[in-house]
């Protein structure tokens, strides 16, 4: 090993949003020896460790000649400590990139291209900046149905495996778009007491105030690894778990992080993220909920009609049993919007208190009836009656405290220190409620990344309201945040007024 390539780590507590990024002086030895120069992408190697790294070229005192600095990230991945002798070389070509690059021309990618991409972006030598890239050329009509079977058979094949001791396992997944629709604790808890294998995996938020894991998290511990899932799923029959933690289509969640950042949710990304997760979890049956809403993610028959079509053909080549359930995403469900405020009405319908949201509690027992119906488990017609009697019964609450035991224990979810309510100003009937810009405000309020903030909604489309009345209900954690959600509010109203019931 060449002294010259040693340099002496500085810990400057950099947060490049999960990147491996390195820091080097613009006169260092390295970057003139080595003709590095600022995005270069370099090896790191510390031991028996290496990652490849974005160089940033530093021109001030930051660093001294022959210090390199790290990412929050990178110095997780080495290992690394304050004073470490690090060595930075040249990063290997990557292959992959002319895939890449031929894909961006408008070519069609087969299964050895795709696999050496996904490869690629697992194995971390693709930067934040070639991620983008390759989920902007697979965006939607870009892609063909065959290459979006194949993409998720490479991110599955990418990752561990999962397989269970039972001819059919269940899972329940939600295209998202919708504002509270909280139902997957609710069915996971009633599918499990109903005695089916139920293995869920969850992602954070990509594009919304909340993800099931985020709403999770605030109850229990969701980052598991893949021998403590097993062993909650062995004994419960279920888990609730954030995949992110987990080793099952790792790829995903290198492409949601950056998806995150784009604020893109492409139909072709959706479903190989989706349906990669559910095959590597080990499940054989999925039932997916389809909001379909003016203001949802998926706005038209014709928008649901375009992604089913591709759900349905990737679940048949990679030979997983897809039930797909087209449901009203018109308006938000439940009251709250945000991951405390979620998990609180999740508790509320299984807890089956008088004031839960009753369309939540309906939303679920719809959902855990098909799932049930689809893996044989009631017969038609009397699947609903069951999972009703289950969660009536106490049953379904006593499934989901013992999964939260298993997973490191129950919690109540947290309130937030400020709130603010928000009045009705005229009288009238609510005509219509804007999905998108609720999530949006929940969001400037602090949501997801401030568990306790989000937002109550109090009203529903056909209601009367008053002058005065609260239409809804902000929630925040620092005076900051609520300013930014008053100030969207002003210009953004969610809520249409009509001087007519709608319907009327």
């Amino acid at each position: 090993m060449p002294s010259s390539s040693l340099m002496r780590l500085k810990s400057l507590g950099m947060d490049a949003h999960h990147e491996f990024v390195a820091y080097l002086h613009r006169d260092s030895h390295i970057c003139r020896s080595e003709g590095f120069e600022s995005q270069a992408r370099i090896r790191l190697t510390l031991g028996v460790k290496s990652i490849i790294a974005t160089l940033n070229v530093v021109h001030s005192g930051l660093l001294t000649l022959d210090e390199i600095g790290l990412s929050i990230s990178a110095e997780e991945a080495l290992d690394a400590q304050a004073g470490d002798r690090i060595e930075a070389t040249q990063a290997p070509p990557l292959d992959s990139l002319s895939q890449l690059r031929s894909k961006i021309y408008g070519h069609a990618l087969d299964q050895t291209a795709l696999d050496a991409i996904i490869r690629d972006i697992t194995g971390g030598h693709y930067s934040n900046v070639h991620v983008a890239a390759f989920l902007t050329a697979m965006a939607n009509d870009r892609t063909t149905l065959h290459e979006t079977a194949d993409l998720t058979r490479s991110m599955v094949q990418a990752g561990d495996r999962l397989r269970w001791p039972a001819p059919i396992v269940a899972d329940k997944h939600c295209v998202g778009g919708l504002p509270g629709n909280r139902t997957t604790p609710i069915v996971v808890a009633i599918a499990a007491a109903a005695g089916l294998i139920i293995p869920k995996t969850s992602s954070r938020a990509i594009t919304s105030p909340a993800g099931t894991a985020d709403v999770m998290d605030v109850m229990t511990t969701v980052t598991l690894n893949l021998p403590t899932m097993r062993e909650v799923v062995e004994k419960e029959g279920a888990c609730l778990a954030w995949g992110g933690a987990l080793t099952l289509s790792p790829a995903d969640d290198l492409l949601i992080r950056v998806a995150r950042t784009l604020e893109i949710d492409s139909n072709v990304q959706l479903v190989a993220s989706v349906l990669s997760k559910k095959i590597a979890a080990g499940a054989t049956h999925v039932v997916i909920d389809m909001p379909v809403g003016p203001t949802a993610k998926i706005r038209s028959k014709e928008d649901a009609d375009r992604l089913q079509t591709l759900m349905e053909h990737v679940a048949f080549e990679n030979g997983l049993n897809l039930r797909i359930l087209r449901t009203d995403g018109t308006q938000p469900v439940g009251f709250g919007i945000g991951p405390a405020l979620e998990a609180r009405d999740v508790l509320s319908v299984l807890r089956c208190e008088k004031t839960a949201p009753q369309d939540l509690r309906q939303r679920a027992l719809n959902l855990a009836a098909v799932l049930l119906e689809f893996c044989g488990q009631r017969p038609n017609g009397q699947a609903l009656a069951e999972a009703t009697v289950i969660l009536e019964s106490g049953r379904a609450l006593k499934k989901f405290h013992s999964i939260c035991e298993a997973q490191g224990g129950f919690k109540e979810p947290p309130a937030a220190p400020i709130r603010h309510a928000v009045k009705a100003h005229q009288k009238g009937w609510i005509e219509s409620i804007d999905n998108r810009r609720l999530s949006r405000i929940a969001k400037l309020a602090g949501a997801p990344i401030s568990k306790t903030a989000g937002v109550d909604i109090h009203v529903r489309i056909g209601d009367r309201v008053e002058p005065g009345m609260d239409v809804l209900t902000i929630h925040a954690e620092a005076p900051g945040e609520l300013t930014y959600a008053l100030d969207y509010l002003t210009s953004h109203p969610v809520c249409l007024y009509s001087h007519h019931q709608p319907g009327g």
